[in-house]
Order: C-alpha cells, then structure tokens, then sequence
C-alpha cells in the first residue's frame, strides 16, 4: 500500500499498513538527525506526515500593523510579535513560550471589533487543487492546518480575561471567536473546493482531569462553530476528513465531536483517557491518532517497553483500521534516541498490512 491506499483504508476502518508519525523540538530533532544522518525522516523511520497543502498569501499583501499595541510596552529581550498581534516571549525552555496578549486590558467590545483581522475570503486558492492531484499521483494523501478558534482568541485577549468574559461578558468572548470562526470557515471550504484529504484543526479544552470549563459552555461557544466548520466542508467534500486536537481528559465531549463531524481524534493521551472504554464506546466511529504517552512511556520506558506499547496499542485499537499511531505530543529533549528508534521499527513491524 502507498500512503494515500493506507490512509484511505484507515479512515474507512479497514486494516492496511497502519500509518505512523512523531514530531520533534528543535534540540531533539538536532540530535536525531546528526545521529541518523538525514533529516529525511518520513525515508529513515518510514514516517508519514501526508503531503501539505496550504493557502498562499498575496503578493504583496502587507499584514496588519500591530505596534500601537505595543507603543508604551517594554517587553523582555528577544520577543517578537506574531502574525496575530500576541507578543511571544522566550522562555527559555526549548519549544515554551511565555504569551503577552494585546487585548488583556481592552474595556469596551467595540475594542474588540476592532482589532485587526486579515479576511481570506478573496484569496486566490487556484493552487490547491492541482497540488491534490500531484499528490495523489505520487501515492500521498493530502492535509492542511485550519486552525485554532478558543486558543487564538484566548492569546489575543489574554487567558484569564477571555475566561472571565465566557462569563461575564460572553459577548466579548464571542466577538473574539468569531474572529477566528470567519477563516477558519474560509480555509475548510477552500480546502474542501481543492479536493484536500484531511483537516486538522482544534483547540486545548481539557486538562489531566477534565474539562477547563462547563462542557455546556464549550458547546454553545466553540463546538456550534466548528459544527459549522465542518459541515460546511463536508457539503461540498463530503470525504473530507476532521482531524480534532485536544489535549487532556475530553471523554465527556467526544460525543459531541463525532456528532459534529470529527473522524479523526488526537492525541488521545493515555494518561488522561481509558483507551479501552473510549475505544469500546466510540471506535467503529471515530478513528484514533496518538496513544504513545509523552508524558511516560516515549521519556522514561525502555525500549523493549516502547515496543511493547506499540504492539499493545495496534492489537487493541488497529485490527480494524481506525488507527494511526503517534507519540501524544511533540517529543520532548528527555526522550532518548533508542525510543524514537524503537518506537519506528515497532510501527513498522506490527502495523504492517495483514
């Protein structure tokens, strides 16, 4: 099987060759590759990420002008301003970054509308589909990033402010999804015209144990657009696949997300999550992308334990396709090389077709 066969297979819950993938932090990936010799990993490890597809900006477009938020600010060294207006400053810890959000001392809504906003709904997207269809020749299947809504707007407006307003002005927190809400609406239905496989999308809801907030409250602000979103992708690709990112403990929304239109949920982390009670609930409906935890066994098992996880994992989860098999994070500096090495040569050995 090519990628595009097994991906196809995969998310039709038939068993091909299971699909695999691992990202890394820049120290790590240094390593990686001065160890492997390449950085061609999708050809060393046997890897697959599909092939990206992605909007263009316009010639000559300039961005918004951000700096009047930032006339009377002193920032620490080395900060810059990202393309949504959030000043990034360094940690100081490899791939973490500390946020200053523009909007954290706003005091009117009309503050809010305001803020700039590129609109993409003109852009030129004549690319795309012709690139699905390079693609496809090669034997790639094809992904795009469409994008956050809750934790962009929460880093335009600052963390603490945007959940107060949830509450108590949940008018402003609006005004600030739908800021988002508008592109990502653009983008999914622009990929879904190009003939795009999968989106990838979502935000982090949850913590280790739960919910960040009331389930209802995310459903009115966040799940009704992404409803949106997706369906309106799928009205015009209706094999369009929705990739979700959460992180944490979602199980009491995963419902939800299936009903909304999720086929594919990441990253499923299995120190917050019972994979067996959510696979005997929801795996004929939903495929699974993750369950190697980066929180225990990619840093601190053993490689004998890296592949018994994966073994592990693909007998239970992946007999019937529904699986793709990754670490549920990018992996962190701890990780030692002979489990990144460990974890390739298992999804190779045990996800190859039947």
């Amino acid at each position: 099987m090519n990628d595009l066969e097994a991906f196809r297979a995969t998310v039709e819950h038939r068993r091909g060759r299971i699909l695999f993938h691992a990202s890394f932090v820049p120290d790590l990936k240094r390593r990686v590759v001065e160890h492997i010799g390449t950085e061609d990993f999708g050809q060393y490890f046997g890897m697959s990420w599909g092939a990206g597809v992605g909007m263009k900006w316009p010639e000559g477009l300039a961005g918004p002008d951000y700096s009047r938020y930032w006339e009377n600010e002193t920032l620490p060294e080395g900060t810059t301003i990202n393309g949504d207006g959030v000043a990034m400053v360094p940690s100081g810890f490899y791939h973490f970054w500390g946020y200053v959000s523009p909007l954290r001392n706003a005091t009117s809504l009309a503050e809010l509308e305001s803020y700039p906003f590129v609109d993409q709904s003109g852009w030129d997207c004549s690319h795309m589909a012709p690139a699905v269809e390079r693609a496809h020749a090669a034997g790639q299947y094809t992904v795009v990033w469409v994008g956050h809504m809750y934790e962009t707007a929460w880093q335009i407006r600052g963390y603490e402010p945007f959940l107060m307003d949830m509450i108590e002005r949940p008018a402003w927190a609006e005004a600030m999804l739908d800021r988002e809400f508008r592109n990502d609406l653009v983008r999914a239905t622009a990929y879904a015209r190009a003939g795009v496989d999968m989106i990838h999308c979502g935000d982090d809801v949850a913590n280790q144990n739960a919910m960040m907030f009331n389930p209802d409250t995310w459903r009115s602000m966040m799940l009704s657009r992404w409803r949106q979103v997706w369906q309106a992708a799928k009205e015009i690709h209706p094999g369009i696949k929705i990739w979700y990112h959460s992180d944490g403990n979602i199980e009491a929304i995963v419902p939800d997300l299936i009903e909304a239109g999720v086929d594919i949920l990441n990253p499923v982390q299995p120190e917050c999550l019972d994979l067996d009670r959510l696979y005997r609930r929801f795996g004929e409906r939903v495929c699974f992308d993750g369950c190697i935890g980066t929180q225990t066994t990619m840093p601190f098992g053993t490689p004998e334990e890296v592949r018994a996880r994966v073994k592990e994992v693909i007998a239970k989860y992946g007999q019937r396709g529904g699986l793709f098999v990754s670490p549920t994070h990018v992996l962190e500096p701890d990780v030692p090389i002979a489990n990144i090495e460990a974890f390739a040569d298992a999804c190779r050995e045990f996800g190859r077709e039947p």
